[in-house]
């Protein structure tokens, strides 16, 4: 189907932690094969497999030392051909991520660059003569932690990593890295794959003149625990070669029919490049951060999407709550729940009912939390360095929850990650079939979705007093008027131009033409005429 994405709703699966096969302690592709029915009977239509590919694992996949293999603990490549078949078969996507701004400093191509300044892939890499007195050449800061410069012995010069030192940048000045880059991408474009998730998108190329960054412009009372984010970033990321390179990748897309999604990691802007890097030619969709916060507002969320929408209106956005990076969005909004169900069907609800396409984290459909983990348990690098604020991304990587037997139905053995009490009791065996569950809540959401004005519809937000969020998706025979509480204390709204409420409402009733709207209610209402919504 031509645009098969737009609108569309992608679960993301983390391989490490989704089904061992084996007995090893670790997902691995075969594990995923076998629990694919359970993704097409939830009724996502794309599966998002985060990194597989052959890595020392020093950030779990993040650092790939091989492009075109699969690591041993996660398979084969045969292994992987079956998987995409098996999909296939079910009338799911399958979307990988590609890890394309850095390397692992284990990558063949970084050992040769490192070797000398007169190599052949000398030039691959962002490599810079260190300033008079032996300081890098530039402020620029790394994500995980201290300066983004490396000091290398062999060359006498620093090469540049914006993660771990252990990640190396590429250089995309260099066409031949561009080039190189393609490759990998049609190699697995020929194996099938439907289209890529691209990890940080806006780092591929840096400053030539490599200046320093300004200062963040905004007013902090305060040193924050990582001190990247006190810096503007200007000059190491977000540079406008970017775009040229965004339309390089969509030829070749285009030529296969795949689709992609760009993840925006950028603080300042995010939803304004998100507008940038999906205008057309360029990527097909792009997520950012923006709602991966602590702010649960109707303002907040109303004034997000119409930023995007209105900036961007031929750009198309991809909307999460959580992912493999932050804190799970149950665990960060449960204040403002009446439950933690209630709080879980409310989110899953609200996020599915936005115009754009959606991606779901594995578990948040089980009403999942974070881990609670202690130090001695961490394996994350950005955790560890950190620790303990912030807590880092472990507490949200821990295994499926399939079932309640030992070690959740994930494996036979302990996992990589434990699988705590509170985890350990919303497995997908107890909340199937069960009709006041969060995962028939999901199942039952997914398909109101494909079947309505939420998958395509545009947008119309009503202006309404916290924490009431409105909004009214398509026009004419068809369009829904969407009301949601965003708090855990009940309230009314006087409704007109509405038909009685339908589909998976929630905590909602309609008196005449007095909407009641319990604590963290969901109420989807058929639009008849004139929509009026009064506090």
């Amino acid at each position: 189907m031509q645009d098969w994405w737009r609108g569309a709703v992608t679960y993301q699966v983390y391989p490490r932690s989704f089904q061992d096969s084996n007995g090893d302690g670790v997902g691995d592709l075969p594990g995923i094969t076998r629990r694919l029915p359970y993704l097409a009977d939830l009724g996502v239509e794309a599966v998002w497999l985060s990194p597989f590919f052959r890595s020392p694992m020093k950030d779990m996949g993040y650092d790939v030392s091989d492009y075109c293999d699969v690591d041993p603990v996660f398979g084969t490549l045969a292994d992987f051909d079956a998987l995409v078949a098996r999909a296939h078969e079910l009338g799911l996507k399958v979307i990988i991520d590609q890890v394309l701004s850095h390397s692992s400093d284990q990558h063949p191509a970084f050992t040769e660059s490192r070797a000398s300044r007169v190599n052949p892939k000398a030039d691959w890499y962002v490599w810079a003569d260190p300033r008079h007195d032996g300081s890098p050449p530039s402020n620029w800061l790394s994500v995980f932690g201290g300066p983004a410069w490396q000091w290398d012995a062999r060359r006498k010069q620093y090469y540049l990593h914006n993660f771990l030192t252990s990640q190396p940048d590429l250089n995309y000045h260099n066409p031949e890295v561009q080039d190189w880059a393609l490759g990998n991408l049609r190699f697995w474009l020929e194996r099938g794959v439907d289209g890529f998730r691209f990890d940080t998108v806006n780092y591929f190329f840096h400053d030539p003149l490599l200046r320093d960054n300004p200062a963040d412009y905004r007013v902090k009372p305060e040193a924050e625990p990582n001190p990247y984010g006190m810096q503007y970033h200007l000059f190491d990321k977000n540079q406008p070669e970017n775009l040229d390179w965004m339309e390089r990748i969509r030829v070749l897309l285009d030529e296969f029919g795949a689709a992609s999604v760009g993840e925006m990691g950028e603080s300042h802007h995010a939803i304004r490049m998100m507008g940038e890097y999906t205008a057309p030619g360029r990527l097909h969709q792009c997520y950012s951060f923006e709602l991966m916060g602590y702010d649960y507002s109707a303002a907040f969320f109303r004034n997000k999407l119409s930023e995007f929408f209105s900036g961007a209106p031929d750009g198309w956005p991809m909307w999460a709550f959580s992912n493999h990076d932050v804190v799970r969005h149950v665990s960060r909004w449960a204040d403002l729940g009446v439950s933690q169900d209630a709080l879980a069907k409310q989110a899953g609800s609200l996020l599915l009912s936005f115009e754009g396409s959606i991606c779901l984290w594995q578990g948040e459909e089980l009403g999942q939390t974070d881990t609670e983990l202690g130090f001695e348990e961490l394996t994350d690098p950005q955790g560890i360095t950190f620790w303990p604020e912030p807590v880092g991304r472990d507490n949200t990587r821990t295994p499926m929850v399939w079932d309640g037997s030992a070690h959740a139905g994930f494996s036979t053995v302990a996992p990589w990650l434990p699988v705590k009490p509170e985890q350990a009791v919303r497995h997908v065996a107890g909340q199937t079939g069960m009709p006041d569950s969060v995962l028939e809540h999901y199942r039952a959401m997914l398909a109101f979705r494909r079947g309505s004005a939420l998958r395509t519809g545009k947008t119309r937000f009503l202006v309404l007093g916290e924490p009431v969020l409105g909004f009214v998706r398509g026009e004419g025979a068809g369009a829904l008027l969407c009301l949601f509480n965003l708090s855990s204390v009940a309230l009314s709204v006087t409704v007109a131009g509405v038909d009685a409420l339908i589909g998976p409402s929630l905590g909602a009733a309609l008196e005449g033409e007095r909407l009641v709207l319990g604590p963290n209610a969901v109420a989807f209402l058929p639009v008849t005429g004139r929509v009026s919504v009064q506090d």
